[in-house]
C-alpha cells in the first residue's frame, strides 16, 4: 500500500513561493553588483555602419558600453544537445529586428536603461523577409523528414479514395510569456565563474558557457533553484548568460542582466509560424486510405530549428498509406524554439480539424470516425504499445460530456440567443525517459538529503521527488529535503518533453533502493540478523525499520544498525537509464478532449463554456499537481485557439505587440468549467515508476477541439488560428 504515491499532496515548496523565500535568478544578493541593459536593433537585416556610444558612456553611473567593436570573440557555443552558435555582439551584421547590438553596464538598472537610450546607431539596411508564405519555395526538409520514407503509396491511395478532404491550416507565431522575465547574474572568483540563470537545464548552460568562454566546464557553476514559468523558453541556453559572464569577466565585478517584457519577444524564441497542407482519403465506411500531411514552418538565418510538426500525428491513426514531410524555411527573425507541446499541438490542430471535416463529409459522428481508425499497434513502427488506454478515454469522455445528445447539424443547438457547438479531438505525446542521476544521503537520525541537477519550471518537481524518496526510504515527507538546479548536483536532463518524473524520478527511486541494499548488507554482517538470507528485492524501509516485505515482523531498526556499524550517514548516487525492453515497444501518452463553445452570432465572440479532458499517461503520482497540469494545458490551448498571435509588421520585420497589453493570453474571465480525468495505465515497460509525461499532453488536442466546436456552432470552418471575432462575422 503506497504511503504517498498516488495521494493528493500539497507542494513542499508552496510556502517558500507564497512568502517570497523562494529565490529566482534575478533575486540573489551579490556584493558590488552592476546592472546591464540591452540595446536592440531597429532594422530586420543589414549591417551597422556607425555606432556612437559617447553620450551613453558619459552618462551618470555608466561603467562600460559593450558593442561588436569591443566585445571579445566567443568560442563556438554548444550545449548538451549540440551546437548553439553565439552571435550576439560578434559582428556588425543584423539578422533580425530586436537583435542585441549593445550591452550598457552601469551602477544601477535605471542608469543603464537611461544610457541605453543614448546610444546612436546608423544602419545599411537590406531587403528582408519575415513572412513564411513568401519563402515557401526555399523551404528544405528537416533532418527527421530526410530519414523517413512515405508509408505505402499515399498519393495513389488518396487518388483512389471514395471520399477526400483537402485543406490548409495556418498557425501564427506565438510567444511564451512566463511571469518571470529571463535574467542572469554572473560573478568571478579568480578563474571560477558562478552564474544564476533562469534555465530549464543548468548543465546545458554550463556547457554553453564553457564553449563560448573557452574555459573548462568544471570551473563553472550554474544555479537555478526556481523558475517562474518557461515551457521551452529556457530549454536551450539563451544568449544573455554568456554576455553577462563576459561583461563580469571584463569589468572584474558582478553583472546582472534582466530582460524587459518587450526584450523577451526576441530574446528566447517562440512557436514558429506554421502552414500545413492536409489531405485525407477514406472509403465510404470511414476507414482511412491515405494521409498526406505536408507541413512548413519558419526558422532563422542564424540557426536551423525544427519542432517536428508531423512527428506525433504519424502515430495516431491506423492508415497504411501516409506521407508527412516537414520543411523549414529561413526568415529574418530570431530563431524559434520549443513551446509547450512543440510540434504536436500544431500538427494535431491540422490532423484533428481535418478528421472533423472528413466526419462531416462522410456524415459520421467524429468520435465514431476516430474509433473506426483506432491504432491497436503503432502505425509507424508496427510495434505494440507498452500501454494504451485511449479507447477508454473516448468512452469516459463521451459519457461525462453527454456526447450522445449532440445534434450533428451545424447551428442546430442554442442557449437562448447564443449558438452552442460541441467538438472533440485526440491528444498524443511521447512517453520518454532520459538518462539521469540522483544522490541520496540517508542519516542515522532518520532524515535524508536528495539531489539532482534538474529544474522545476512549475509542475511540482520538488514535491514529486520528495514523495518518491519518502515512499521508498520509509520516511515522512518532512524528513526528506530535495534540492535541484545546481551543476554541483548529479547530472540530469533538461526539464522539457514531459520526461522529468520518468527520468529523474527513476534515478531517485533507484538511489533509495540502493540505500536499502546497503543497509541490508550491513544487517547481514550480524550472524543473528532476522534478515539473514534475504535479497535486496525482499526488503523495504518503513518507519525507521528495514523489514521483509512479506513478513514485516522480521525487521531491523535502522538507526541502531547504523550506530553499531559506525555510520552517521550513507550516500548513494544512482544513474538511471531507459531499459532495453523499451525498444521492443512504442510508448505514448494519449488523451481525448470534449469541448463546448457558445458563440454570439452578432458579435462573433467565442466562449469556451465547458471542457472535459481525459488523459491516459501511466501512473499518477500526485493527483493534485497532475490535475493542475492538465487544467493549465487546457487554458493554454484556449489561448492558442482564440487569442494568441504575435503580430509582425512585415514592412519592418518588427513585432508590434511585444507586451502583455497587446499580446493576448487567457485571463480568469475567459476560463469556465474544466474537468480533468485520468485513466491510469499499468505500464511496467515504460520506466520503474510506470509514469508517462503529461505536461505537454494537456493542451495537444484543445485548439482542434475548439475549432471543431466553433464549426458545429456556426457552420464556419476556421482554419487559421486564433479564431477571433472578425473571422466569424
Amino acid at each position: 500500500m503506497a504511503r504517498y504515491l498516488g495521494k493528493e499532496t500539497t507542494r513542499v515548496d508552496g510556502i517558500a513561493k507564497v512568502t517570497g523565500k523562494a529565490k529566482y535568478a534575478a533575486e540573489f544578493q551579490v556584493p558590488h553588483l552592476s546592472h546591464g541593459f540591452l540595446v536592440l536593433s531597429t532594422i530586420a537585416k543589414g549591417r551597422i555602419t556607425t555606432m556612437d556610444t559617447a553620450a551613453a558612456e558619459q552618462a551618470a553611473g555608466v561603467i562600460r558600453v559593450f558593442t561588436h567593436l569591443n566585445t571579445p570573440p566567443f568560442g563556438e557555443g554548444r550545449d548538451m544537445m549540440g551546437p548553439i552558435p553565439h552571435w550576439a555582439l560578434q559582428s556588425e551584421r543584423i539578422h533580425f529586428n530586436g537583435q542585441p547590438i549593445a550591452l550598457v553596464v552601469a551602477e544601477t538598472f535605471e542608469q543603464a536603461r537611461h544610457a541605453a537610450r543614448l546610444v546612436q546607431v546608423t544602419y545599411q539596411a537590406e531587403a528582408h523577409v519575415t513572412d513564411l508564405d513568401r519563402v515557401l519555395d526555399r523551404a528544405l526538409p528537416d533532418a527527421a523528414t530526410q530519414k523517413t520514407q512515405p508509408r505505402g503509396n499515399p498519393q495513389a491511395a488518396l487518388a483512389a479514395s471514395a471520399v477526400q478532404v483537402r485543406a490548409d491550416y495556418h498557425i501564427p507565431i506565438e510567444h511564451h510569456n512566463p511571469i518571470e522575465p529571463h535574467a542572469a547574474i554572473a560573478f568571478w572568483e579568480g578563474d571560477h565563474l558562478t552564474v544564476f540563470d533562469k534555465t530549464q537545464q543548468v548543465n546545458g548552460v554550463r556547457d554553453h558557457l564553457a564553449s563560448c568562454l573557452k574555459m573548462p566546464a568544471d570551473k563553472i557553476r550554474v544555479i537555478s533553484p526556481f523558475v517562474g514559468g518557461a515551457f521551452g523558453a529556457s530549454l536551450k541556453p539563451n544568449y544573455y548568460p554568456s554576455l553577462t559572464a563576459m561583461a563580469a569577466r571584463e569589468l572584474k565585478r558582478p553583472v546582472k542582466v534582466v530582460f524587459t517584457r518587450a526584450q523577451m519577444f526576441t530574446g528566447h524564441g517562440y512557436r514558429p509560424q506554421t502552414l500545413q497542407r492536409m489531405a485525407l482519403g477514406a472509403d465510404r465506411s470511414g476507414k482511412l486510405q491515405a494521409i498526406v500531411h505536408e507541413a512548413f514552418h519558419n526558422t532563422s538565418t542564424l540557426e536551423e530549428f525544427s519542432d517536428g510538426t508531423t512527428q506525433f500525428p504519424r502515430q495516431v491513426y491506423a492508415c497504411a498509406n501516409l506521407h508527412a514531410p516537414l520543411k523549414i524555411a529561413a526568415t529574418d527573425l530570431a530563431t524559434p524554439t520549443w513551446m509547450r507541446a512543440p510540434g504536436a499541438v500544431s500538427g494535431m490542430f491540422a490532423l484533428e480539424s481535418a478528421m472533423d471535416e472528413l466526419a462531416y463529409a462522410l456524415k459520421l459522428d467524429p468520435l465514431d470516425l476516430r474509433l473506426i481508425n483506432y491504432a491497436e499497434v503503432d502505425p509507424e513502427s508496427g510495434k505494440p504499445f507498452s500501454s494504451k488506454a485511449l479507447r477508454e478515454c473516448y468512452r469516459i469522455g463521451a459519457e461525462k460530456f453527454g456526447w450522445k445528445n449532440r445534434n450533428p447539424e451545424p447551428r442546430s443547438m442554442r442557449d437562448g440567443h447564443l449558438l452552442v457547438g460541441w467538438g472533440m479531438a485526440t491528444g498524443v505525446w511521447g512517453a520518454m525517459q532520459m538518462p539521469a542521476s540522483a544522490s541520496i544521503t540517508y542519516r542515522a537520525d532518520g532524515t535524508a538529503d536528495v539531489a539532482s541537477a534538474t529544474s522545476d519550471i512549475g509542475p511540482g518537481t520538488y514535491t514529486v521527488m520528495t514523495m518518491i524518496a519518502a515512499e521508498f526510504l520509509g520516511l515522512k515527507l518532512e524528513q526528506v529535503h530535495f534540492q535541484l538546479g545546481d551543476t554541483r548536483q548529479p547530472k540530469a536532463p533538461p526539464q522539457g518533453g514531459s520526461f522529468t518524473t520518468s527520468s529523474v524520478g527513476s534515478a531517485v527511486h533507484g538511489a533509495a533502493l540502493a540505500i536499502a541494499g546497503r543497509l541490508l548488507a550491513l544487517a547481514q554482517q550480524d550472524a543473528d540478523s532476522p534478515l539473514k538470507g534475504a535479497a535486496a528485492a525482499d526488503v523495504e524501509m518503513a518507519d525507521g525499520f528495514l523489514r521483509l516485505r512479506r513478513e514485516p515482523v522480521r525487521a531491523v531498526e535502522i538507526a541502531g544498525l547504523m550506530r553499531r556499524s559506525g555510520h552517521d550517514a550513507i550516500t548513494e548516487v544512482f544513474d538511471s537509464t531507459p531499459s532495453p525492453e523499451r525498444a521492443k515497444y512504442a510508448s505514448l501518452a494519449h488523451g481525448a478532449q470534449f469541448v463546448e463553445v457558445k458563440v454570439d452570432p452578432d458579435l462573433g465572440t467565442v466562449k469556451v463554456s465547458r471542457v472535459i479532458e481525459i488523459t491516459a499517461c501511466g501512473k499518477i503520482l500526485n493527483p493534485m499537481a497532475s490535475h493542475s497540469q492538465e487544467i493549465g494545458g487546457v487554458v493554454w490551448g484556449i489561448g492558442m485557439a482564440l487569442e494568441e498571435a504575435t503580430e509582425i509588421d512585415h514592412r519592418y520585420g518588427r513585432i508590434m505587440n511585444a507586451s502583455l497589453q497587446h499580446y493576448h493570453v487567457p485571463v480568469n474571465a475567459d476560463i469556465h468549467a474544466i474537468e480533468t480525468i485520468f485513466v491510469e495505465e499499468e505500464d511496467t515497460i515504460v520506466n520503474p515508476l510506470g509514469v508517462k509525461g503529461m505536461g505537454e499532453l494537456g493542451m495537444v488536442g484543445i485548439p482542434a477541439a475548439i475549432a471543431n466546436a466553433v464549426f458545429h456552432a456556426t457552420g464556419r470552418r476556421i482554419r487559421e488560428l486564433p479564431i477571433t471575432p472578425d473571422k466569424l462575422l
